[in-house]
């Protein structure tokens, strides 16, 4: 891992456009879970957009190493498992609570706090990319 202080190396641009359309395969995945049948959250996860975008950035990262993008990739990787790890625990929490009628609320309002937290991250990353920024090391 690099820190905004160790970064040295340009990327190379094709990397860089590369960086930017696993942004646009997640963006997708979002959008699609926006306005179709599905939740933001679940289209995220379980959209091949979004898993397409991460088995890029397990792929590709050796090539970021040494450059800003290697932030940007750990941030999409780690993107993508904090929201399925935070999608299980809601739905745990929800089940438990179930039988009590509480978990349906917990569970509308779960995934719908975890859309809205995905929505920002790649926001917030693809943002900092097209400034040519690193992101930090959350």
């Amino acid at each position: 891992m690099t820190s905004d202080n160790q970064v040295s190396a340009l990327p190379a641009s094709s990397l860089v456009q590369l960086t930017n359309v696993v942004y646009g395969l997640h963006a997708i995945s979002l959008v699609l879970g926006a306005f179709g049948a599905a939740s933001v959250i679940g289209s995220f996860l379980f959209g091949w957009p979004s898993i397409v975008g991460v088995i890029i950035n397990y792929v590709k990262r050796d090539e970021a190493r040494g450059t800003y993008l290697e932030s940007h990739f750990r941030w999409q990787i780690r993107t993508f498992w904090l929201a399925l790890l935070w999608a299980v625990i809601v739905a745990l929490v929800s089940i438990v609570l179930a039988p009590i009628l509480i978990g349906f609320g917990t569970w509308i309002i779960g995934m719908f706090l975890l859309g809205v937290w995905a929505i920002y991250r790649i926001a917030r990353g693809w943002l900092a990319l097209r400034d040519g920024r690193a992101m930090p090391i959350a």
